[in-house]
């Protein structure tokens, strides 16, 4: 068979008609959501005039918010999905940034998409679509396959910016999950007028000899979708001959023709980069995103205890809500920083609403079940709860205000003495009442139910050496430079290993960033043009439980405070930062260089990690980024830094890098250049706070376990002062055991069809095949047993009823057949 010329009219070009909307970005929500509704209108108009006429769209939220305001529209489309002229693609609630959500904020997309799809049209979506974010995380092919779908359709990066493999192709995940991916040629959006230009550049920008291609048409970004123009001129441009055969299709059409093909080459991992200013613009909605994530996810978990354990109603309502508005802020306008400025108010407000429900949600599970708790009377004391979000034993700080703080000391069930040291509270107010610190150990997702003593002496002295330079524990030696600033040594007393090189550089480095908002053209930020200069370093708080040294440090109209915290039980340093920020056109890195060669550079994706090359490259990393490699002597150590908020790290060599800020102007896109005489406002100016933890270890950065260590910082145990009754619970108790290997479990909520099951979802945390055992006391002896591949996610349904078995299920809680075997396990 010969090929086909590139103009043939034997090749098939389809043509598929859509409207992009950004429902958020040079404009606030109001005006998107009713752009979605004139846009709607305009689609089933067309239909009416054109009946070969398909329409295509994603962002499953845009048909709830129609289905809410224009139900008469909402019924024509639905009239129209049945006739298979309205195609719905993506599955997803809304196009999100691709690369800063968390692994569960993907499946929740998904699990509301197309259970939405489900309940409304009898179907769910079969091609993933992100057509507008900046980059696409290597785990989505498992997370569309999971969920439903087979294909995906993607725009970016370009090929000035990766090469790929073809035009479309076998995309795969580090579980190895495929799915079928297409690159759109050109654009996702055309002109309103004759699509011909768009069509020949499209053409020219794909393969010549392919028989069947796809290329999107139609207005978009403030919607519109395909106009008349656009119709006549496809059957204009159709009927001159000169083109490929020209048909109005849509994309699972396309992708029916090509997806068994076995010519089809594999890509696997990720799709990267575009706009790599993404990752860190917009501080504070990348904190208020992480924040959120991470309260839903602890407020359902015990949630699902309270449910259980007291009979409290699953609030499941209230928490789809606060989802919901979760995941429209990751719309990628919004998330990736790029919008306009009053646009983060609306999204403040609303990332605070799903916070809200998150922060009463939590209060009245944990409440109802501390109340229930058997805790007889002792005369001078205060009963103190504390609860662990976590499904593995926790080790961690905890900090309560009390209100007499200077008289009290700390035991346990027991009545053993646990070492208590007061530090700073959040008032300047004299008097008893102050902030409090223990380390505590609490049993799995579960509670320990602690004692205050009152009038009682208590240890002034603990087991951390600390100077004004330096601090000491059983294992971790850590010295502060006063005239840079930052660590000239770092111990692991394990292994004897010195992390920290002779020379170790600047900390906290200044960066000339005369990009645009997305960091367009930007392969890595390393214009140094400043660093940040200590002006005091000194002891703050040393005592039983830690010992924390605070530098204070400016460069510019800009201050920074970091107090790094040494605690008696812990493995690793924790930095607690603040920033004053008042630079514009420059970015703040944080660096950490180690005296390691020969590394290997690994950084968390959503719900896995990726080995990526250290050669500087800004690069988008969820919660913590590792550097393992060689010491001077010859021996393999790393060091982990785990972080509360940040998304945007770089690696060279053995030095991590973390950017901290960003201060471009808001929505500026090149090529367009600021006039010298504009006025403008800046992102990042001004206070921010933010944590970060520095993980040292040995020859394997699986030993440091960053997985379980960012999710305790990011979702902290959380403390109750109680009273004194009687109650069927122990003062001692765990519901969910994961075992604390390589299989964390990172969700436990009720199910979504209201029938009172516990939904548990986990995934393999270290890249290896392993198995693992999910004890549930919470149901009395049910356990979970399964076998997990490397970097795979399973979702399981065990019933409240004991004789039921425990069910494996996809993303969506459903079976794909309507069957599904039973898990291992009872």
């Amino acid at each position: 068979m010969s090929t086909p010329r590139p103009a043939s009219r034997d090749r098939l070009l389809h043509l598929v008609g859509n409207a992009h909307i950004d429902p958020v970005w040079l404009w606030r929500k109001p005006e998107g959501l009713q752009e979605i509704r004139a846009t709607f209108q305009s689609a089933v108009d067309r239909m009416e005039e054109y009946p070969d006429f398909v329409f295509t769209c994603d962002s499953v939220m845009y048909l709830e918010w129609i289905e809410q305001h224009d139900p008469g529209l909402f019924e024509t489309i639905r009239q129209r999905v049945t006739e298979g002229r309205w195609q719905v693609i993506g599955g997803w609630w809304i196009e999100p940034d691709c690369n800063i959500p968390a692994g569960e904020s993907f499946v929740r997309q998904a699990l509301y998409g197309q259970r939405y799809l489900l309940e409304k049209f009898g179907r769910a979506a079969t091609v993933g679509s992100n057509l507008d974010p900046f980059g696409h995380n290597a785990t989505i092919p498992q997370l569309l396959r999971r969920s439903g779908m087979e294909g995906y359709v993607f725009l970016r990066p370009g090929p000035h910016e990766q090469v790929l493999p073809g035009q479309f192709f076998h995309w795969e995940s580090p579980d190895g999950s495929r799915v079928t991916a297409y690159r759109l040629p050109n654009e996702y959006c055309a002109p309103g007028a004759d699509i011909g230009n768009h069509l020949d550049k499209s053409l020219a920008l794909m393969p010549p000899d392919e028989p069947e291609l796809m290329v999107f048409y139609g207005v978009g970004n403030h919607g519109g979708g395909p106009t008349k123009a656009n119709l006549e001129s496809v059957r204009r441009l159709d009927s001159l001959g000169g083109l490929p055969t020209l048909r109005l299709s849509h994309p699972e059409a396309f992708f029916g023709r090509i997806r068994d093909r076995e010519d089809l080459p594999v890509h696997a991992g990720e799709l990267q980069h575009h706009g790599p200013g993404c990752y860190s613009a917009h501080s504070g909605v990348k904190a208020w995103n992480r924040r959120a994530e991470n309260e839903l996810q602890r407020a359902e978990k015990w949630a699902s205890i309270a449910a259980l354990t007291t009979g409290e109603d699953y609030p499941g309502d209230r928490l789809t809500e606060a989802w919901k508005l979760v995941l429209f802020n990751q719309f990628h306008d919004i998330l990736a920083g790029t919008s306009i400025r009053s646009a983060y108010e609306d999204a403040r407000d609303e990332y605070g609403h799903a916070r809200s429900i998150a922060a009463d949600v939590l209060n009245r599970a944990v409440q109802a079940v501390a109340r229930r708790i058997d805790i007889p009377l002792r005369e001078n004391t205060t009963p103190l709860v504390v609860f662990n979000p976590h499904a593995w034993a926790l080790d961690t700080d905890v900090e309560f205000e009390f209100g007499q703080a200077a008289t009290v000391r700390l035991t346990d069930e027991n009545g053993t003495p646990v070492p208590l040291q007061r530090t700073r509270s959040e008032s300047t107010m004299a008097g008893s009442r102050g902030r409090l610190a223990f380390r505590a150990s609490v049993p799995p997702l579960g509670h320990r139910v602690y004692h205050l003593v009152n009038g009682a002496e208590r240890d002034a002295e603990g087991p951390v050496k600390a100077t004004a330079t330096s601090m000491e524990n059983a294992y971790l030696r850590v010295e502060v430079d006063p005239a840079t600033g930052w660590l000239r040594s770092l111990v692991d007393k394990e292994t004897g290993a010195e992390l920290v090189p002779p020379a170790p550089g600047a900390h906290a480095v200044v960066v000339d960033d005369p990009s645009d908002t997305w960091g367009h053209r930007i392969h890595a930020y390393d214009k140094a043009v400043g660093e940040f200069v200590p002006r005091r370093c000194r002891l703050v708080e040393s005592g039983p439980v830690r010992a924390v040294l605070r530098i204070e440090s400016t460069y510019g109209r800009s201050e920074m405070a970091e107090e790094i915290v040494l605690s008696a039980g812990s493995r690793h340093l924790e930095v607690r930062t603040v920033v004053d920020w008042h630079e514009r056109l420059k970015l703040l890195k944080l660096r950490f260089p180690t005296a390691l060669t020969d590394v290997t550079a690994t950084h968390e994706i959503p719900y896995g990690h990726l080995e990526r090359t250290p050669d500087g490259t800004e690069e988008p990393t969820q919660a913590w980024v590792d550097v393992t490699g060689t010491l001077p002597d010859g021996s393999r150590s790393g060091l982990t830094v785990v972080n509360d908020s940040k998304h945007g790290h770089d690696v060279r060599g053995g030095e991590i890098g973390m950017t901290a800020l960003r201060s471009p102007v808001y929505a500026w896109h090149e090529p367009q250049t600021l006039d010298e005489d504009g006025v403008y406002e800046y992102l990042d100016q001004g206070r921010q706070e933010f944590r970060y933890l520095l993980l040292p270890h040995g020859a394997d950065w699986r030993a440091a376990d960053p997985a379980r260590r960012a999710a305790e910082l990011n979702q902290p145990a959380f403390t109750l002062l109680e009273t004194f009754h009687g109650g069927p619970l122990p003062q001692v108790r765990a519901n969910v055991d994961d075992g604390g290997g390589a299989v964390a479990v990172s969700v436990v909520k009720a199910a979504e069809d209201g029938s009172g099951d516990l939904v548990v979802r986990a995934y393999e945390s270290q890249g290896r095949p392993a198995s693992v055992r999910i004890a549930l006391p919470v149901l009395g002896e049910r356990v979970i047993e399964a076998r997990f591949g490397r970097h795979e996610i399973r979702t399981f349904r065990v019933p409240r009823e004991p004789g039921r078995p425990v069910i494996e299920t996809d993303l969506l809680e459903l079976t794909p057949d309507g069957t599904a075997a039973a898990a291992e396990g009872a």
